[in-house]
Formats: structure tokens, C-alpha cells, sequence
């Protein structure tokens, strides 16, 4: 929910310091084609870094192994296993032969990112959405510089923008722009709908990142059949506002997907403490149903870095499979 005020005019777009990027993209104003192509170019240039990080430290070694490709067939030698004897063509010469087959030299990373209504929070300087296309920018230009390619799906609880997996740095501003600046047209949450979707589209093993808020229910079934076949990894976008509330009173609270109001004392700090407990028992309850689905989750700060907790991650995930 985002807050309005009920007593005292404390608005909390007013404390808001956010850059021109945010205001332009919650308010819903439309950029110009040049200042559209400014703000993503600073996309790229500040996570340049991070990219090249995740580049040098691993990206290709952390995305391996999504599929395999046959390659040829060569003779029988001892010690082979012999779940691979191609038996076509060891019947068709009379002596043993196997398959062989080589790892897929290209990979696929699809984002999804949620445009919903909840993406506006932002209570620092940027909101969950500018952090969502800050991670796809890392993640569509770290796959290209890989030689992988990178997709994109945007939603609400519909399919706002489907970018087929495509290679190179074009596809990954392309990407970026879409992220940033595509206004959805409904305010809803489907993860439901998402997960379906790309379970339908994506023909291949596949990465799947998926940048939300996961405030939603009812999207297990789909996520689980999701995973089954392909790589999925939930990067939850976290506000402060999710965590805790700030004391200032009585604050009027719009749910910006549903417009449901409900007036909090913030002053009282059993509130806060509940507020701040409820995030808490929703974490781990969130946590344990992706665990379940073999989906591991990241929590990425809106207010702080976006990157280094999902470099933090694929170092992690690097040393697991090692």
C-alpha cells in the first residue's frame, strides 16, 4: 500500500528525493524519444561495473549445463557408458557406437518483471520498478556479453510486453528502455499468469528471473511447473515501507491495485511492530513455498544496492555447485 496523509499533510511524495527517471515513470508522463535513451544509457553506465564483475567472476560457469546438444557419434571405446551407444547405428555397422553430445554453447535468460500498480513504492530515492529495470539492465547486458541471449516479459495481471529471447547489446537496451518506461495497462498482480506464459513460450531450458514484490497468492502450481523445466531464481523487490512503518502519526493507506483505504496509527508501536513482524512470518513463509518448487529467493533492497545482493548470489551459487 502506499501512504497518504490523514492528519498534518505529511506527504510521503513530498520526502520522496527521487530522480527524474522515477517521477517520470510512477507518474505515468510520457518521456521524450531523447531523454528515454539518457536514462538508459545511465542505466548502462552505472552498473558497467557490476556487469563486468559478474562477467570476470563467473556469469558463463554460474549458466551452464541448461541443455545439450548432439554433436556426433564416435566409435565404442572402454570405460564409455554405455547409456550412450547410439544403437541405430551400432546395428547398422556392426560395432558399438556412441553418442556424443556437447553443452549448449548458447544460453537463454528470461526477466520478468512486474509492472504492477505496488511497483510505484519507492520510499527512498528510487522505487521498486527503477530497481527492476536496474536488475534487468545487469542481467540483459552480462548476457550479451556472454554471447547468451536475454528476453523479456512484462506484466501486471496480464501480458503487457513479451521481447522474444534475442542475442547482442541492442536487444539489452532494448530491454532496459521497456523495463523502465513501458506503462502497463492494468494495475493488477498475476504471477499466476506470468509463470503460465512462460511456460508456454519458452521452447528451451531456460534462466528465468523473476523481479516482483510477490505480493500475490495463488501462483505455486504454476511456478512449480515452471521449474520443473527450467532455471528459475525470484528476485523479490523489498521497500523499507514493507518492513517497517516511520512514526508520523495517523497515516490514510491506498492500496494502488485495489484502491482500498485503511487508516494506521503509526504513532502506536504495537502497529509497527506487528507491521514489522508480518513481514518477517511472510518472508519465511514465501521462502519455504518457493523452496519447496526448487526456486531460491533473493531479496533486493529498493533503497540500497540493486546489484550486489544478485552478485552476491551467483557467488554463492557458484561455490554450491562447485
Amino acid at each position: 500500500m502506499n501512504p497518504t496523509t490523514a492528519h498534518g499533510r505529511r506527504d510521503a511524495g513530498r520526502r520522496d528525493t527521487g530522480r527524474r527517471d522515477r517521477r517520470r515513470t510512477d507518474a505515468g508522463s510520457e518521456p521524450d524519444t531523447a531523454e528515454i535513451l539518457r536514462s538508459v544509457r545511465r542505466i548502462q553506465l552505472r552498473t558497467r561495473k557490476a556487469v563486468t564483475d559478474m562477467i570476470a567472476g563467473g556469469f558463463r560457469s554460474v549458466f551452464r549445463g541448461s541443455g545439450m546438444e548432439f554433436e556426433e557419434v564416435r566409435e565404442y571405446v572402454p570405460g564409455d557408458d554405455v547409456r550412450a551407444i547410439d544403437w541405430n547405428v551400432t546395428a547398422r555397422t556392426g560395432r558399438p557406437y556412441i553418442k556424443k553430445f556437447v553443452e549448449e554453447r548458447e544460453q537463454t535468460v528470461m526477466l520478468a518483471v512486474d509492472l504492477s500498480a505496488s511497483a510505484r513504492l519507492g520510499s527512498a530515492n528510487r522505487s521498486v520498478r527503477a530497481a527492476s529495470a536496474e536488475l534487468a539492465a545487469v542481467l540483459a547486458f552480462s548476457a550479451a556479453n556472454a554471447g547468451d541471449r536475454a528476453g523479456l516479459l512484462a506484466f501486471s495481471d496480464q501480458v503487457e510486453l513479451e521481447l522474444p529471447p534475442r542475442s547482442g547489446t541492442r536487444q539489452a537496451f532494448r530491454i532496459t528502455r521497456e523495463a523502465l518506461y513501458r506503462r502497463p495497462e492494468s494495475t493488477g498482480t498475476s504471477l499466476a499468469l506470468a509463470c503460465e506464459h512462460l511456460v508456454r513460450v519458452l521452447k528451451r531450458s531456460s534462466y528465468v528471473f523473476i523481479m516482483s514484490d510477490f505480493l500475490d497468492s495463488g501462483y505455486e502450481t504454476e511456478l512449480g511447473m515452471l521449474a520443473r523445466r527450467h532455471d528459475v531464481v525470484a528476485l523479490r523487490l523489498v521497500d523499507a515501507r514493507h518492513r517497517e512503518l516511520p512514526d508520523v502519526g495517523l497515516l490514510r493507506w491506498r492500496d494502488p491495485e485495489t484502491d482500498a483505504e485503511v487508516l494506521v496509527d503509526t504513532g502506536n508501536a504495537r502497529v509497527r511492530a506487528e507491521v514489522a513482524a508480518r513481514f518477517e512470518r511472510r518472508t519465511a513463509d514465501l521462502r519455504n513455498r518457493l523452496l519447496r518448487r526448487g526456486v531460491d529467493l533473493v531479496d533486493i533492497p529498493s533503497e540500497g544496492s540493486a546489484v550486489d545482493p544478485l552478485v552476491a548470489y551467483l557467488h554463492m551459487r557458484e561455490r554450491r555447485r562447485a
